[in-house]
């Protein structure tokens, strides 16, 4: 049985309700979680493309790359499965963060793609994984337990 059915979530899917590109957040990590996800991404043989200011690069080890992301807008583009983009952003070794396009996951293949994905993360590193209205950090809707070993509704949908 799917983590999420698309009936219970579809309007939290809706790009006007979240923005296109709703902000997905492992908080509390570490260089060491962010070196776990980019083993993650290769262990998987997910495609993947990293560049530092708008230039591909060879992909670094996360502690380069955090290093780097500082001074540089260094992102990494990871495709999980064909038709879905996942960028993480490089911004501190602190937070993992990642944004999703809503677009691509329409209908309950599109969520069932997104919560392996976060399962996938958030079990490699033993911890929640949060999806939050875009801009929005604060008040996540979905996201992996690590108690209950899978991906939750975290908020109820609006009556319209």
């Amino acid at each position: 049985m799917p983590d999420l059915l698309w009936d219970d979530v579809k309007r939290f899917f809706a790009p006007d309700l979240m923005g296109s590109l709703p902000d997905v957040r492992v908080p509390d990590t570490s260089v060491e979680d962010w070196q776990a996800v980019l083993d993650l991404i290769r262990s998987q043989g997910w495609s993947c493309e990293y560049s530092e200011d708008g230039v591909a690069v060879r992909l670094p080890r996360a502690a380069e790359m955090l290093v780097r992301g500082e001074g540089a807008d260094a992102l990494l583009r990871v495709w999980p499965v064909s038709g879905f983009l996942v960028i993480f952003r490089a911004y501190e070794a602190g937070s993992i963060d990642f944004d999703v396009d809503l677009r691509e996951l329409q209908g309950q293949d599109g969520v069932d793609v997104l919560c392996r994905l976060l399962r996938a993360i958030g079990r490699r590193l033993g911890k929640p994984v949060l999806l939050s209205p875009e801009s929005d950090p604060l008040h996540p809707i979905l996201g992996f337990d690590v108690e209950a070993d899978h991906v939750m509704l975290l908020a109820r949908p609006q009556v319209t």
